[in-house]
């Protein structure tokens, strides 16, 4: 019969943790795979972002170039006579030095000119070679570009300019017309590729998501694994992608607003998240995808994991119910609730910081590094162009709390940055309040990521606000609860100490006046009339002394009935009238339920600077000048050093 009881007791003990196990796994799986979810589509479209603008800036300079040397009419006037000095040596170095001007000016790798009417291909070293039609590695000009309505091409290839060990190379091809609209050849500069690779190998490895570069066609001109070079097609490459994406994805051309949609597989399942931008500098779209593949493996890691865990704690439960039961009986339900509560925890639920807004910092240049962050300083009164370090006088003028711009302006000057850069640190923080109708404050965490871009060296910061007013304000109710004795409402004696040594430091050498209040014989009150009578005078007299100080005076309780005043402006002549009349105005009967005790307080003052640069020097030059008073016979003031009264 026990041994059935047993058995019984030890399959409802599994049957419980393992339905309790499956029905908490379930949910979690759930919870978290849409959390994932969720912070796959966050971190794809913040990268989607991050990456769009940092190909805008890189592809529209070399575009800007291209067409400024098409529209130069030195350029013009130089290839029309061409056909009269095809055989002088000075017309190609003129060619040359022209070329070679702007590579050193800008640093491109290739800049480069071909004649229409010679087929000449002229670089920054000279005279290369002569383009033929038949050559397949001349495709881009004669079967492409000329071809072409457009004004510039791109166009992904090996750069074949002695020196440069066919570098893969993306070449920006732009039209030279004269006035008539006749091809008078074609200018151009290349930017190496590998550089654009590891760029997006960063975000690859920092975010886990794909990013690539196609055109028109769906083929990828730029990835961490491919190139224009081996026209390699995105749509043939990932098979799983359907012609709804393919669709979708080559039909959208909106600036610099993403499409953002899911493929799904067969099941109906998310598979891939994919965000796709447009880039009409460059007639190339940017897609940035992400699967669902890894964070299904961990998630499925994650359950094997605790179902392992609860296998060994399901077997050593069993053995200890077993051993247990045998011998106690009535511990079963204390176990079977030791168990219940174990189970509970099985899974923690992590949720990611949310930012409120993101900008971005070129701090080499000073200069914003995208169009969302000069526009918000744009918003606030900078003007357009506006170096980011008199930016950031506009925004503390028109959003930060006066008592937090100076520290605003300090920790994030291009100064701050490049110091914090270069001693290894790779990050600033800086808590402020901040308003957007300039009437209410909030409480704001500004934390900016300091990173250096790899195309061009330049030092970068991202900025990330989160909003933390609701913890900053109970952080300063429980300091406020921590600082204020309950009793009087003032300071406590560490809140006094400390406020005390901040006004010393923040006003070096100016004077203060430092005071110590203890009633008289308080310790009769309390013999006398009881706590709650001696409670009211303390009250009473902590009242009067707030009544005789200015607002911004520290005055703090730092005993039973022992009182501190520290006034700012107060040399030895002003403390002692000050402790004179504070003397008169404690000197009266207190009355409580019709009984009266007379108050009287001894004052000792100390001064600073002269009597000490601290409040732990002021406090004990202060309490020897008030038992100075009290030896004098109470009711009275000493000056530490100086006048009695």
């Amino acid at each position: 019969m026990k041994k059935n009881i047993l058995m019984q007791t030890n399959l409802l003990v599994c049957l419980v943790i393992v339905v309790g196990f499956l029905l908490t796994a379930a949910l979690s799986y759930r919870a978290n795979y849409s959390a994932s979810l969720e912070n796959i589509e966050q971190v794809s479209d913040l990268t989607s972002e991050g990456i769009y603008y940092q190909m805008s800036t890189t592809f529209t300079k070399p575009v800007n170039i291209s067409l400024t040397m098409a529209n130069d009419s030195l350029l013009h006037e130089t290839l029309a006579q061409e056909a009269d000095r095809l055989d002088d040596p000075a017309y190609i170095e003129t060619i040359r030095e022209y070329l070679h001007t702007y590579q050193n000016k800008y640093r491109y790798d290739s800049v480069f000119l071909v004649s229409a009417a010679s087929a000449r291909y002229y670089n920054f070293n000279g005279l290369d070679r002569v383009l033929e039609p038949g050559d397949p590695e001349n495709f881009w000009y004669f079967d492409d570009l000329l071809s072409s309505e457009a004004e510039y091409t791109m166009n992904v290839d090996n750069d074949q300019v002695a020196g440069a060990d066919n570098a893969i190379t993306v070449f920006v091809n732009c039209k030279i017309k004269n006035g008539d609209g006749t091809l008078l050849g074609v200018v151009g500069v290349g930017v190496r590729i590998d550089g654009l690779q590891r760029t997006l190998q960063d975000y690859q490895n920092q975010f886990g998501v794909n990013a690539y570069l196609i055109d028109d066609a769906g083929t990828i001109e730029l990835s961490t694994d491919y190139s224009g070079y081996e026209r390699v097609n995105l749509f043939e490459l990932e098979a799983e992608y359907g012609g709804e994406e393919r669709r979708d994805v080559l039909a959208w051309k909106e600036g610099d607003r993403a499409l953002s949609l899911w493929s799904l597989d067969e099941a109906g399942r998310k598979r891939d998240y994919i965000v796709a931008r447009y880039l009409p500098e460059i007639r190339w779209h940017l897609v940035v995808e992400r699967d669902t593949s890894e964070l299904v493996a961990e998630l499925s890691r994650q359950i094997l994991v605790t179902a392992v865990v609860i296998a060994v704690i399901l077997a050593a439960i069993l053995f200890i119910i077993t051993t247990v039961i045998r011998r106690f009986n009535r511990r079963i339900v204390e176990l079977t609730q030791s168990m219940e509560q174990e189970r509970q925890a099985v899974f923690e639920k992590v949720t990611e910081e949310l930012f409120e807004n993101i900008y971005e910092i070129d701090v080499t240049r000073d200069l914003p590094a995208n169009p969302a962050t000069a526009a918000y300083f744009e918003s606030l009164g900078a003007p357009p162009g506006c170096p980011y370090e008199r930016a950031l006088h506009y925004v503390a003028e028109k959003q930060i709390q006066e008592a937090f711009r100076r520290g605003y302006i300090e920790t994030f000057s291009p100064a701050n940055i490049m110091r914090t850069y270069e001693s290894g640190s790779d990050s600033l923080t800086y808590e402020l309040m901040l308003t957007r109708d300039g009437a209410h404050y909030y409480w704001m965490r500004i934390t900016g990521r300091i990173v250096k871009w790899e195309t061009d060296g330049s030092i970068h910061m991202l900025v990330y606000r989160q909003n933390i007013d609701a913890e900053k304000r109970q952080e300063q109710k429980m300091q406020e609860l921590a600082w204020t004795d309950e009793m009087t409402g003032l300071l406590t004696k560490t809140a006094t100490r400390r406020q005390v040594d901040e006004l010393l430091a923040a006003h070096p050498g100016e004077d203060f006046a430092y005071f110590i209040f203890d009633i008289d014989n308080f310790k009769q009150a309390n013999d006398l009339y009881g706590h709650a009578f001696g409670d009211s005078v303390i009250c009473a007299f902590a009242g009067t002394i707030q009544a005789h100080f200015r607002r911004g005076d520290v005055l703090g309780r730092i005993g039973g009935d022992e009182f501190v005043a520290f006034a700012r402006d107060t040399g030895a002549a002003a403390a002692a009238e000050k402790a004179r009349g504070l003397n008169a105005a404690l000197n009266r009967t207190h009355t409580r339920s019709g009984v009266g005790w007379q108050v009287s307080a001894s004052i000792g003052v100390a001064l600073a600077p002269g009597h000490g640069a601290d409040a732990d020097a002021l406090y004990r030059h202060a309490d020897a000048a008030l038992y100075r008073a009290k030896a004098r016979g109470k009711n009275g003031f000493a000056v530490y050093g100086g006048e009695d009264g």
